[in-house]
């Protein structure tokens, strides 16, 4: 998946308020090492830059990046943003106090490889922070009819669960082996528009994995069909009967050496 395509600059704004938890929830000290990993456009990094911290974010969408460092020279603040991937973090062991994944880490393909870089590059007394989405609500039951509706047009079969990294029990599984105590922190996000409409339209022309999908399914024929299912889930889950909201429900979960 190319994470530079489309214009994943709204989603990031629209992502600002669960990057200021995350880092709030760190409770970071000036001239603390700071990894933000699946950086994006910077959210966390650049957060984390304003408070003292000195911060390195990864990612491996060149575009992103660039949009990053861009916006870092702007505010005047000093990031170093680079290329690399939640399986081959391109850092030395123990070179980090914190590492933070805003939605992130939870795209890893191999969960367990992730786990194993974020704990090696951390320093003794590290932390990772890291944000993921809980089920339900609308814009979740969105997404999962859209995997969905594209899975089918490719005649694909159903793949495995993907790791719950909204549970705190599966954390703490996947961490304790590695040394790691996991706590968990509620928070919800509301994602807005003038319309459920609005809301699709934007997220279609602009969200990587929307922008993919209906690219894949408008070529197979697929595309109006699907969109009036997304839009339907939309308005049945509307807030604001005079525009449109939808509030997600996420954690935010701490991992700490035991």
């Amino acid at each position: 998946m190319d994470w530079g395509i489309g214009r994943y600059e709204r989603t990031a704004l629209q992502l600002l308020p669960a990057a200021e938890a995350v880092v709030r929830h760190a409770g970071l000290a000036p001239g603390e090492r700071v990894l933000d990993l699946g950086c994006g456009t910077g959210n966390a990094a650049l957060l984390a830059a304003a408070q003292g911290a000195r911060v390195i974010g990864i990612d491996p969408a060149e575009r992103l990046l660039e949009v990053a460092r861009a916006d870092a020279d702007e505010r005047g603040l000093d990031v170093e943003f680079q290329s690399g991937d939640a399986a081959h973090v391109p850092l030395d062991d123990a070179s980090v106090d914190v590492v933070l994944s805003v939605f992130a880490v939870i795209f890893a393909p191999d969960p367990r490889a992730a786990a194993a870089e974020m704990a090696r590059v951390l320093t003794a007394g590290g932390r990772i922070l890291l944000s993921a989405w809980l089920p339900g609500g609308a814009i979740g039951e969105m997404n999962g009819a859209a995997g969905e509706a594209v899975r089918k047009a490719l005649g694909a079969p159903a793949g495995p669960d993907p790791f719950p990294w909204h549970d705190q029990a599966a954390l703490t599984d996947l961490f304790r082996p590695l040394g790691f105590g996991v706590s968990v922190q509620e928070e919800q996000l509301a994602f807005t528009a003038s319309s459920p409409l609005d809301y699709l339209e934007h997220e279609s022309r602009e969200h990587p994995l929307a922008v993919a999908g209906v690219g894949l399914l408008d070529s197979l024929g697929h595309g109006d069909e699907v969109r009036a299912r997304l839009l339907a889930i939309l308005e049945e889950g509307n807030e604001d009967p005079m525009a449109f909201r939808a509030t997600s429900r996420y954690i935010v979960a701490t991992a700490r050496r035991a």
